[in-house]
């Protein structure tokens, strides 16, 4: 029950940005490039969103799909085919990630600079603890279910695990630990409401200043308590 919880609580993390779009980024949700957000929008990319996720397509996410798109993952970075994921294997995907993310942020005109080489060792460092920690047979590479745990531990104690598990809260409405698709998009378009601070079915680049300010207001403010 545990690992649905935090699948389920990080799939809404990663479906509901759909909305977070419209807080951040509003020129990839505004589609036709008219200024502003409406809902169809930012349903529509949510829709293709959800599809992605939900890998049988039964119009709901829960461990099934889960346990497709870990299987799917750890394919991709098993580059020999054996079972485990290597150091060397998981850092040539960490870096091909970076380079399409690179590609990404070009495109749209975007200069940021290289996190990993700002951190240096101490980064490495963590992530190689970390690697050892998760390799719990000592075998020097990592099978599904090592990474699996990893990856769960790290987001039960971490912010997005914590954010995802309140938003899972509110969009699970009747708390049996799937989402649907009805769920889903009950979730989305009241997250728009929230943003639709005038209610005429589109969201302005300043209710997006405005959001982005409450947002960083409220983080400020836990901040001096």
């Amino acid at each position: 029950m545990r690992k649905t919880i935090f699948f389920l609580s990080a799939a809404v993390l990663a479906l509901t940005g759909g909305v977070a779009y419209a807080h951040n980024h509003g020129e990839r949700a505004d589609t036709n490039g008219d200024g502003v957000i409406t809902q169809a929008e930012i349903q529509a990319r949510a829709d293709d969103r959800f599809a992605r996720m939900d890998s049988n397509s039964d119009g709901v996410l829960d461990t099934a799909d889960r346990q497709a798109r870990m299987a799917e993952r750890f394919a991709r970075i098993d580059a020999d085919n054996d079972g485990e994921i290597t150091q060397a294997e998981m850092q040539t995907a960490r870096e091909a990630r970076r380079e399409n993310r690179a590609e990404r942020m070009a495109e749209r005109g975007i200069e940021r600079g290289d996190r990993m080489g700002r951190r240096g060792g101490n980064r490495a460092d963590r992530m190689a603890a970390r690697f050892a920690a998760a390799d719990t047979d000592n075998s020097g590479g990592l099978t599904m279910a090592e990474m699996q745990a990893m990856h769960e531990a790290r987001g039960e104690r971490g912010h997005r695990g914590k954010r995802g598990m309140n938003r899972m809260a509110r969009i699970d409405t009747n708390g049996d630990q799937t989402i649907t698709k009805a769920e889903f998009d009950a979730g989305i378009a009241a997250r728009f409401a929230r943003l639709d601070t005038d209610g005429n079915g589109q969201v302005t680049a300043e209710e997006r200043e405005a959001a982005k300010a409450e947002r960083r207001a409220r983080w400020q403010e836990r901040r001096g308590q």
